[in-house]
């Protein structure tokens, strides 16, 4: 995040602003689930796709031991080019927070989530962007949030949309954003409460506004403007 003449919010801190705690731990579950790391397990759970291989009882394959005749190979070194990067703070508390299936409250609550969204609150009220009591957002933030939605609109399909501009929809617009990147895995999972599948059409029936993502969200205090 810069503080200087323009502000560059991720998409932890945009959804943080726009829809509280729980926004910002749904866009955690969301990248978390692009990189293959998340998915759902039972109705309205949350499970790791580690867990899930092991409740399915897979195992490792067996390891051979090479021809006596030819010495071990060394071990090669990771290509950072294929490696995937490293984690924000609060996704990697939300993938610690899965070491059991929960369900989004419950990952919410979790304390290291509890302290990586502190974290994210005490980064935002030192760049006047969010107030502490009452907690709401900023002017600036306001028009950091509307130039965001100005430049990110609301997507209209997956195809082709880089991971980094999927979070940040599903920060920005929360549920409809869901509903149009990852519409069953949400559902399934707890992230938004109710849809309506028509088959080859997708979802239709819209839960209601901050359902999904909402939580206890930031209102915008004085000077204008609703809260979201």
């Amino acid at each position: 995040m810069s503080t200087g003449t323009s502000i560059r919010l991720r998409p932890y801190e945009v959804a943080l602003l726009r829809g509280g705690p729980r926004a910002a731990v749904t866009v955690a579950v969301v990248a978390l689930h692009l990189r293959g790391d998340v998915e759902a397990g039972r109705p309205g759970r949350l499970r790791t796709s580690e867990a899930s291989s092991e409740a399915a009882g897979q195992a490792p394959p067996p390891q051979t031991s090479p021809p006596s005749q030819a010495p071990p190979a060394p071990a090669s070194s990771p290509d950072p080019a294929s490696s995937p990067a490293p984690l924000p703070p609060l996704a990697e508390a939300v993938r610690a927070a899965l070491a059991r299936p929960a369900g989004l409250p419950q990952v919410r609550d979790h304390a290291d989530v509890r302290a990586a969204l502190a974290e994210l609150q005490a980064g935002l009220r030192a760049a006047g962007l969010l107030r502490a009591f009452p907690p709401h957002r900023t002017r600036t933030a306001r028009r950091a949030l509307d130039a965001l939605s100005a430049e990110h609109p609301l997507p209209t399909s997956r195809k082709g949309l880089p991971e980094p501009d999927a979070l940040m929809a599903v920060a920005l617009h929360g549920e409809p954003a869901l509903h149009v990147l990852v519409p069953r895995f949400a559902l399934r999972a707890g992230l938004i409460t109710r849809a309506e599948v028509t088959e080859g059409k997708g979802f239709h029936s819209r839960s209601p506004r901050g359902g999904g993502t909402g939580g206890t969200a930031y209102s915008c205090g004085g000077g204008g403007g609703g809260s979201d």
